[in-house]
């Protein structure tokens, strides 16, 4: 423990310097969501693969109803039906038509498409509403039909690659995929992609007092609010979160914990026991916890200027030199140590360019000036409001006041050397989700 004060700068560069994004794996569509592509996709496929028809109507010639109306509709025969992934073909010559469905191949010899709002569906009456299944209209199959209106040539038709083409790029290197690109890559043939795979992040409480919600509470005790609260931050940047139920206040019982978790974990998150009471176990379980034999493992613990979250350990244990953040206990002390050190740490496992939550500049809605100690800086919740450009503390500035935290969403940063900000100031802000 060095009696060196850190700026939050200095500890996240650490932190960052120390992370490397995970080796990539080959992934099946399902499992790669919310994961980083590590290469770029082209398309083998054009997109729609075949000319086809937007609506449900009639493939025709455009010459065989040039002046159709309703009064003298052009009336065709109907050679048959193309469904949507009917492998069959029908040739459509001079005077015929063919049904054809939605997302169904346009046929050799038709050149648009006549929705069937504009015809009599086959049926002999007026103007049709729907098209009627195959099965229930047999007259709509065969015979004839009146078309009312005239059509432009490629009307109604999707043209083959409109939407991509053969060797086209379809996604770059570096994009998360979401729901969108998965369904693009499932759309251009990809069964499988090349990923950095979602970091496994195990979150551990320490503390004796800490009991599981819905359980009864004894004297002294507290619910184990941070382990909940860090588990879903974890999820939330893209973790897949492993939540260990509170460790009591023993270092033997916490380091076995520990050296349990490595087994699934690429980073290890505890929160509590970093300060400088006697009861301080993270401190006295990690700080041998490397072991002499493991060069370059073990756990830094250090001050930081900052308010709240003073207290910050950081450094790797075991084998594979797995890196481990230790947070305060507080809970917005390591609601707020989380968002500024284990959020970034953990997009940069994944592989992300950019690690960091947006930051903007507002002005600060408050009845008084703002006090901020000197030379730490101070991180205030607030609500921030874009459309006035403004941001309002909430709650005091308290690391234990957490129903404050439920309500914020964002930041407010006040600067090491700045001691007091007037209402009407710009401040920066951390925009949190």
């Amino acid at each position: 423990m060095s009696s060196t004060i850190w700026s939050v700068d200095e500890h996240l560069e650490d932190i960052l310097a120390a992370v490397s994004p995970l080796e990539p794996i080959e992934l099946q569509l399902p499992d790669a969501q919310g994961c980083v592509l590590v290469e770029d996709i082209t398309v083998q496929i054009a997109l729609p693969p075949f000319d086809n028809s937007s609506m449900d109507g009639y493939a025709v010639r455009t010459s065989d109803v040039a002046g159709a109306s309703e009064e003298f509709p052009a009336v065709l025969t109907v050679i048959g039906d193309v469904a949507a992934g009917s492998g069959e073909t029908l040739t459509v010559r001079p005077g015929e038509a063919a049904r054809i469905m939605t997302g169904a191949p346009l046929p050799p010899g038709a050149e648009a498409v006549v929705p069937v709002e504009w015809t009599d569906g086959g049926t002999g009456g007026g103007p049709a509403s729907t098209m009627r299944a195959a099965s229930g209209a047999p007259e709509g199959a065969s015979g004839e039909v009146r078309v009312h209106r005239p059509v432009e040539a490629r009307a109604h038709v999707r043209a083959r690659g409109s939407d991509v083409q053969a060797g086209d790029l379809a996604l770059e290197a570096g994009t998360v995929l979401g729901p969108p690109q998965i369904g693009l890559l499932a759309a251009i043939g990809r069964a499988t992609v090349k990923v950095r795979p979602r970091p496994r992040v195990v979150v551990l409480s320490t503390g004796s007092e800490l009991v599981q919600p819905g359980e009864q509470l004894a004297a002294g005790q507290i619910y184990d609010s941070n382990s909940f609260a860090l588990t879903a931050a974890a999820r939330d940047a893209g973790a897949i979160a492993y939540r260990v139920g509170a460790v009591t206040d023993d270092a033997e019982t916490l380091r076995a914990t520990i050296e349990d978790q490595l087994i699934r974990a690429d980073m290890i998150v505890t929160t509590g026991g970093v300060s400088v009471g006697a009861y301080d176990v993270v401190k006295e379980a990690l700080s041998c916890v490397g072991g002499e034999d493991e060069s370059g493992s073990g756990v830094d613990f250090r001050k930081l200027a900052m308010q709240p979250g003073k207290p910050q350990g950081f450094g790797s244990i075991g084998p594979e030199h797995t890196p481990l953040l230790a947070l305060p206990g507080n809970p917005v002390s390591s609601y707020v140590s989380f968002e500024l050190f284990v959020r970034p740490a953990i997009r940069a496992l994944m592989g992300l360019k950019d690690v960091h939550r947006p930051k903007v500049r507002a002005a600060l809605t408050a009845d008084k000036p703002l006090s901020s100690p000197p030379g730490k800086r101070q991180f205030l919740r607030g609500t921030y409001d874009e459309e006035s450009g403004t941001v309002t503390p909430v709650g005091g500035a308290g690391s234990h006041l957490i129903a404050a935290l439920a309500r914020a969403d964002a930041l407010i940063t006040v600067p090491e050397d700045t001691t007091e900000v007037e209402p009407g100031t710009e401040v920066d802000v951390v925009l949190l989700g």
